[in-house]
């Protein structure tokens, strides 16, 4: 008799994500160029065996919480089979009494399911962009940290389908653009370092693999104070749409997601490649050539620039893009825009200049 199905499910979710790195470790150290040698090879080296390279290394981000406690076992479970070594990480954001506590017994935890290495990471949350945005910067800071001094190939997020729909109606409730409604990706961070293979699971199985596996999970009370959005919206906004639009709503916004995501990406390497070809000379960009292309593409090319002159991705809004845009379509002499990050643009002779202030 096999696994259970919720068991199944998750095994299956993360057997695939491992069989990608899998094959992205192969091939990278297959491309790995070797030293040209003049020199016979001894003949001692002849009779050695070539030293296989060492197996990828995969941490598994784990608060303790049902989603992550499941992706953790079905790591465990399915690493050994393929050759990978698996660890864990846990982030301690010292923002309730005990968290130390109970950031040692998620520790614990994952080293009873057989993953090593494993780390417990505290931080110290900042206040910029509001209580979660700050939270979840620390939480990708310390992670990034965490993966850098041990090698890890990947870390592997345990959100869900319905994560993702949260997240796809904070886009939509912002006013953000396709790329924000495309939500979050299975692949993401520097190099792909972050995977997300629950992303097409709901929390439901997640928690149900949990129970029939015994494994004990902890509740984040942050997850249901009202005082978050994401909260509210989890515990009220979600089900009202639910009861008006009937069920399918959370599957219905993961697939706008999905959707929305090719689309973004088809439009960002349109504006890659166009963007040569709008500045002159200098470097600088070209009001005229800029008014020519397409809205979607030419507020693309204003957003890169606006975050290489230093405005910060996660505090650029799309009205900031919008005043900018303006500059272009709507030129009536007004003068600059501040930006986020101390950085202004400005048109100039035909030019636009963005850059700190």
């Amino acid at each position: 008799m096999g696994p259970h199905p919720a068991v199944a499910a998750i095994r299956l979710a993360v057997r695939r994500v491992l069989h990608d790195l899998l094959t992205e470790h192969h091939s990278t150290t297959a491309a790995l160029p070797h030293a040209p040698s003049h020199e016979p090879p001894p003949l001692s080296a002849s009779l050695e065996r070539e030293v296989p390279p060492s197996p990828p290394l995969v941490l598994v981000a784990c608060s303790g919480g049902a989603d992550s406690m499941a992706l953790a076992s079905a790591l465990a479970f399915e690493s050994p089979k393929l050759g990978i070594r698996a660890g864990g990480v846990t982030v301690d954001h010292g923002l309730q009494p005990g968290s130390d506590a109970r950031a040692a017994e998620v520790v614990q935890r994952l080293r009873e399911l057989g993953l090593d290495p494993v780390d417990s990471v505290a931080v110290a949350v900042g206040r910029a962009g509001g209580p979660e945005a700050a939270a979840r910067d620390a939480r990708y800071a310390a992670l990034d940290t965490a993966a850098e001094r041990h090698g890890a190939t990947a870390v592997l997020l345990g959100h869900t389908r319905d994560d993702q729909a949260e997240t796809v109606l904070l886009g939509l409730a912002r006013g953000s653009g396709i790329r924000s409604l495309s939500g979050m990706a299975a692949v993401s961070g520097a190099g792909g370092r972050y995977r997300r293979p629950f992303l097409e699971l709901d929390r439901q199985t997640a928690r149900k693999a949990c129970m029939v596996q015994s494994l004990p999970v902890w509740d984040d009370p942050h997850n249901a104070d009202p005082a978050y959005t994401r909260s509210r919206l989890r515990h009220e906004g979600l089900p009202a749409l639910e009861k008006a639009l009937g069920k399918g709503v959370v599957e219905a916004l993961a697939r706008t997601a999905r959707l929305s995501r090719d689309d973004a990406d088809a439009l960002d390497g349109w504006a890659g490649r166009a963007e040569a070809t709008v500045r002159d000379a200098t470097g600088l960009l070209e009001c005229a050539k800029l008014y020519a292309l397409p809205p979607a593409v030419r507020r693309r090319i204003l957003r890169r620039a606006a975050i290489a002159a230093g405005a910060p991705a996660g505090s650029l809004f799309a009205r900031h893009i919008e005043e900018v845009d303006r500059l272009i379509t709507g030129w009536r002499g007004q003068g600059a825009i501040n930006l986020p990050g101390k950085v202004v643009a400005q048109r100039q002779g035909g030019r636009l200049v963005i850059r700190q202030g």
